[in-house]
């Protein structure tokens, strides 16, 4: 088992990653605190209940823990407030109090809004992060929780951090490809932004992550995870540091929505973000192998580089101007100098955003 720590003060918690993690749950949740006389909410969604529920639900069971479960459907769309309420209804009805705990056992979907619901039922509850795809090493560490609204994605969200993650890395056998790869894209942003030598690491092994190879896997896992712990125990808030995490968000975001949260996965649109970014920095005279750099990063881990033909333009660009990086005909985008180094640019002009755009979809016919 690998130990990380999120150091946030009286609010630090450890990550642990390793083989057969799951077994331990019992024995973790009571190492932390968590009571044994509350009852616990588990929420996960269809397609890891059907694989790790049961054990789960058993597992809390065998070690004098009472529990409910809230199943939602897979995919995006459950980042809503109508599945929300839904899962507010299962604490309430489960007598959920104070000293109750939210289980997230999933992807970042899962961890999203179980962690919103834990930062908002009662004012606040116990939060636990349980991530079974390879994305979620992203999401589940730094306590941002929330879910989307038909014109924007996380505008309805809090901060609220867990007090443990546990990455059982064995969940990750499940996945469908697709998933896999989608996953790798904010692992490769780690490196992108802060590391260049984990950066090109992952281009290196990229068959063998792709292949789940368990030692490769944890080791990418693990670095990824404290890239990002060390982010946000800088800034947990994002008021200066944390904001260069979004590296290819804004435009991703963007097309996540276009997409109705159902076409792209989050780590496809996030791809094609940072490809995005890189081609900004090529405008601004930034890195002349820095686009080529990036999209073989990405292409080696069966990610997808550009927009396709049939999205609009002018759709992506309304979709960002709900995004909470803009402001009066400006943009903030996280702006990459080389592979291992960004910066956090906060007068882009518009113009310069759809250009881009445009060129993520030209390069389709290419």
């Amino acid at each position: 088992m690998r130990t990380l720590q999120v150091e946030l003060g009286d609010r630090s918690y450890p990550i642990y990653i390793g083989s057969g993690l799951l077994n331990q749950i019992g024995d973790l949740s009571i190492k932390h605190g968590i009571s044994v006389q509350s009852t616990h909410l588990i929420v996960t969604d269809e397609q890891v209940a059907s694989h790790y529920l049961k054990k789960v639900e058993n597992l809390m069971a065998e070690a004098g823990f009472k529990t409910v479960s809230h199943v939602v459907p897979s995919g995006e769309s459950s980042k809503s407030l109508a599945v929300f309420e839904q899962v507010m209804t299962t604490a309430i009805q489960g007598k959920l109090d104070r000293s109750s705990a939210v289980f997230a056992l999933g992807g970042g979907v899962v961890g999203d809004l179980a962690g919103f619901v834990a930062a908002t039922y009662m004012r606040g509850v116990t939060f636990v992060q349980i991530p079974t795809t390879i994305l979620a090493h992203d999401s589940s560490v730094g306590g941002k929780v929330a879910v989307n609204h038909p014109l924007a994605k996380n505008m309805i969200g809090a901060f609220h951090q867990p007090v443990m993650v546990l990455y059982d890395v064995d969940t990750l056998s499940t996945l469908p490809a697709r998933d896999v790869s989608a996953g790798f894209s904010e692992m490769v942003k780690h490196g992108l932004i802060l590391d260049k030598t984990f950066a090109y690491w992952c281009l290196e092994h990229a068959s063998d992550l792709l292949a789940l190879d368990k030692e490769k896997l944890a080791y990418g896992l693990e670095r990824g995870c404290a890239i990002k712990a060390e982010v946000v125990s800088h800034d947990e808030r994002e008021g200066g540091l944390r904001a260069i995490l979004n590296l290819g968000h804004t435009i991703g975001h963007a097309i996540e929505a276009v997409g109705g949260y159902g076409r792209f996965l989050h780590g496809e649109a996030i791809s094609i973000g940072m490809v995005g970014s890189a081609m900004l920095a090529e405008s601004l005279g930034r890195g002349e192998t820095l686009l080529h750099e990036t999209k073989k990063m990405l292409r080696a881990l069966n990610l997808p580089v550009v927009l396709p033909s049939d999205v609009s333009v002018d759709e992506i660009m309304d979709a960002m101007q709900h995004d909470k990086k803009f402001t009066e005909g400006r943009m903030v985008f996280i702006v990459p100098d080389e592979i291992g180094k960004v910066s956090i640019v906060k007068d882009v002009p518009v113009e310069a955003v759809r250009s881009v755009v445009e060129k993520l979809k030209e390069e389709e016919q290419q």
